[in-house]
């Protein structure tokens, strides 16, 4: 009696490990890794969002099966580096040689996937980040320059307005937001063919911002917040903000861009859209 039932243990330790084994193997071919830049220097409240996401994605990486590394080294902007990742993220600015400019237009030309949040898409002339890259924030963000923003940091009722992208598949037709700086651009993107535009600020927001400049409050107008650009595996979001207490030349934290569950959902399913299409 005892030899069958060890018989039956064995056959059943077998089969545990198979059916683990060809879990693991299921995940396996799931994966996808991806590689954040930034900066890191400019403005403390895009310093907080840059160690907020450096946190929030490696976390949601163990969850979903992919990996999450960093650098702010932006001459690992080449071909050679960038091969190893199928998703590259912008977390606060862009790059400016124009070697490694060459370097990610040829990674987007050939499928890379990339993800893109809030200062990552600012340009304006003159500044430290001059509207010099015609190809990015025409061609490919479509969002042209920055013309202004709301201010202070305040959260803003967000309108689905497309429900059948992956990101926004499932959300509901409106939800608020976390607490974010919200820029409006030179470009009206409801004019470009190629721009999908997937979430605008709801006109229940307005007014939006607390200011003090009059012209820091928004109380009308239409404003594109997360957009994809079908030419290319991309998404852009506009939040990456975090609020901070400069009013007391403090750092501290005022506000957080991840925690919000649905914007959380949003921009998981958005990545991991990037990281799994073929």
């Amino acid at each position: 009696m005892l030899p069958t039932l060890y018989k039956k243990i064995i056959k059943l330790f077998a089969i545990s490990l198979l059916l683990c084994h060809s879990s693991h193997a299921q995940k396996s071919k799931l994966s996808f890794k991806v590689i954040a830049f930034f900066t890191g220097i400019n403005d403390q409240a895009h310093i907080s969002f840059v160690h907020e996401a450096n946190r929030w994605f490696p976390a949601m990486g163990t969850k979903n099966n992919f990996s999450y590394d960093t650098t702010s080294n932006w001459n690992n902007m080449n071909d050679t580096f960038l091969l190893k990742y199928q998703v590259v993220l912008f977390l606060d600015t862009r790059p400016d040689k124009p070697s490694q400019r060459a370097a990610f237009e040829k990674y987007m030309a050939h499928g890379g996937g990339w993800m893109g949040f809030h200062f990552a898409a600012f340009a304006l002339t003159p500044s430290d980040f001059n509207m010099d890259w015609d190809w990015y924030h025409n061609n490919f963000l479509g969002s042209g320059a920055y013309v202004s923003n709301t201010w202070r940091p305040t959260s803003a009722i967000l309108k689905v307005e497309d429900n059948t992208h992956p990101a926004t598949k499932n959300l509901p037709a409106t939800f608020k937001s976390a607490p974010n700086e919200w820029y409006r651009w030179s470009n009206d993107l409801r004019n470009n063919p190629n721009i999908k535009i997937l979430l605008s600020i709801d006109s229940t927001s307005f007014p939006l911002g607390t200011g003090p400049k009059l012209y820091e409050i928004w109380h009308s107008g239409y404003y594109p917040v997360v957009w994809t650009n079908i030419k290319y595996k991309m998404m852009y979001f506009n939040m990456g903000h975090n609020d901070i207490d400069y009013e007391h030349q403090s750092t501290k934290e005022l506000s957080f861009t991840f925690g919000n569950t649905v914007q959380d959902k949003m921009i998981l399913n958005g990545l991991l859209w990037l990281g799994r299409q073929k």
